[in-house]
């Protein structure tokens, strides 16, 4: 397994932390620093108020992407015939918001292989503990590798 960089390991925590709620101890016993590096790094980068604010859903982002798309089409619309057609800014927002919008529909983000993790950890701990325990190992080696090549 790839050894991590020190901003790797803040990455994980930060997931950890403010995407699955674990505590400052938990995350850093799985990420392997100190309490008191985690201490530093939740005050230092306002990890609190990032963890209060991820209540928007993917599912909600992608509505609100096509929200965006749907009533831009619509002001262009509106235009008289034959001017009916994006300005340069517009297709460009219309382009960029067409790559958000696929991207929300395709990526699986690292936070979501975590949570899907979570959720399977969860149920498997209700199953056999020890499998749990030994598979936990191995999503946490295998959310280092992802980190380590990003």
């Amino acid at each position: 397994m790839a050894r991590l960089t020190n901003t790797q390991k803040q990455d994980f925590a930060k997931v950890l932390y403010t995407r699955e709620r674990l505590t400052q101890k938990e995350v850093a016993e799985r990420v392997g620093v100190s309490p008191q590096t985690m201490t530093r790094w939740v005050k230092q980068e306002k990890w609190d108020e990032e963890r209060n604010g991820y209540s928007v859903t993917r599912e909600q982002q992608l509505k609100e992407t096509y929200r965006q798309m749907t009533e831009l089409n619509e002001v262009i619309a509106q235009r008289p015939k034959g001017e009916r057609f994006p300005t340069s800014k517009e297709a460009d927002s219309l382009l960029k918001l067409a790559q958000t919008a696929k991207q929300l529909e395709t990526d699986a983000s690292l936070d979501e292989i975590i949570n899907a993790f979570s959720e399977y950890l969860d149920w498997l701990r209700g199953i056999n503990l020890e499998e749990a325990k030994s598979t936990s190992v191995r999503q946490d080696q295998f959310i280092k590798y992802k980190l380590s090549r990003q």
